[in-house]
């Protein structure tokens, strides 16, 4: 064990967090679960999310055997969404593959869709207590300030300065603790900006602390402009219901229940060739803007009212007549949440 562990380890007995919703009844399946959910997502925004999900999906078995709609419904404002799809894929796997038991060799864990080195070995780590290293996030920021490792940790050669930074530092013995213990340090002390050093217990000798460069590790990644995508999205409305699509698996929101895009046509085009409308009534919202992490894209809204649900639509796998009082189909994105949300509070869905 090195000093720098052993240190590590000191302080999360005292401090560390052993409380969280996957830190109980600690299973390779709940631990997998929670991985994926913490990334890019922070703790308190997945703990609801993880409970939800435990209810409906208590084991790989729930969750292989259940239709997709119902795995994205449970992931609907999560983000990142082909987390879910590579989840729902790889509980199918374990299935056919492994017995519906979940794997514990780190070969077979890591080929798994959605899991890559560092989240096969946070999993086998914590639940199985095998000597993994990990590098997410929060464990690249602690020790790219540790030794004041320059670089966009994104490169390779950079990472590679990191990962052998982990390997060295994970301790033979309480290898889950200390997985814990490095996450918890970087989660709770050593955030991005403003941290507690003064609360760190390898305060000592850090090398960004001493030459008070904290900031300026780790590198951020070199800044791009992000683009502006524009689309217009049709809420058509009857009767109390909403038309609704099903996006493709490819893509944003892979998948997902969401509204109909225009595309390049005219509204009213759009509603002689979908809706059977020739003379729709109509009416613009503003803008809504979402961001992504690679792009911004803005949503012109245009609502459409029908006296009644045309018969050309149909219920299918692909689309449907949504009632506004019925709980979703499935899983859906945020922005699309918001403007069906819009349009409920503007009908007296009650009424049908």
């Amino acid at each position: 064990m090195t000093d720098f562990s052993g240190r590590l380890l000191a302080w999360f007995d005292e401090h560390g967090r052993k409380d969280l919703p996957w830190q109980e009844d600690t299973t390779p399946y709940r631990v997998w679960v929670s991985e994926i959910m913490l990334q890019q997502t922070q703790v308190q925004t997945v703990v609801p999310y993880f409970e939800r999900f435990m209810i409906r999906f208590p084991d790989v078995a729930a969750l292989a055997a259940a239709g997709q709609d119902a795995v994205l419904q449970h992931w609907s404002g999560l983000g990142y969404y082909a987390r879910a799809r590579n989840m729902h894929k790889a509980a199918q796997i374990i299935r056919s593959e492994f017995g519906g038991e979940f794997p514990t060799r780190f070969e077979d864990v890591v080929s798994l869709p959605g899991v890559g080195r560092s989240t096969a070995g946070a999993i086998l780590s914590i639940a199985c207590g095998q000597r993994h290293a990990i590098l997410d996030g929060n464990v690249k920021r602690v020790l790219a300030r540790h030794g004041a490792v320059e670089g966009w940790p994104g490169k390779s050669d950079v990472a590679a300065i990191l990962w052998d930074m982990a390997e060295t530092n994970t301790p033979d013995e309480r290898g889950a603790d200390y997985t814990q213990a490095i996450m918890d340090l970087g989660a709770t002390l050593c955030t991005r900006s403003k941290p507690d050093c003064d609360r760190c217990p390898v305060a000592a000798d850090c090398e960004a602390r001493l030459a008070d460069a904290t900031a300026d590790y780790p590198e951020r990644k070199p800044r791009q402009v992000k683009p502006l995508r524009k689309t217009t999205m049709i809420l058509a409305s009857a009767a109390g219901k909403v038309y609704l699509v099903r996006r493709p698996e490819a893509g944003i929101w892979g998948g997902l229940w969401s509204l109909p895009e225009l595309g390049d046509t005219s509204v009213d085009d759009w509603c002689a060739d979908k809706l059977a409308s020739i003379r729709p009534n109509t009416r613009a919202w503003e803008v809504l803007r979402h961001s992504f992490s690679h792009y911004d894209l803005d949503i012109l809204p245009i609502v459409v009212q029908l006296e009644s649900a045309p018969s050309k639509v149909a219920d299918t796998s692909n689309e449907t007549w949504h009632s506004l009082q019925d709980e979703l189909p499935g899983g859906i994105a945020a922005p699309v949440q918001r403007l069906i949300d819009q349009l409920k509070s503007t009908l007296d869905v009650t009424h049908y």
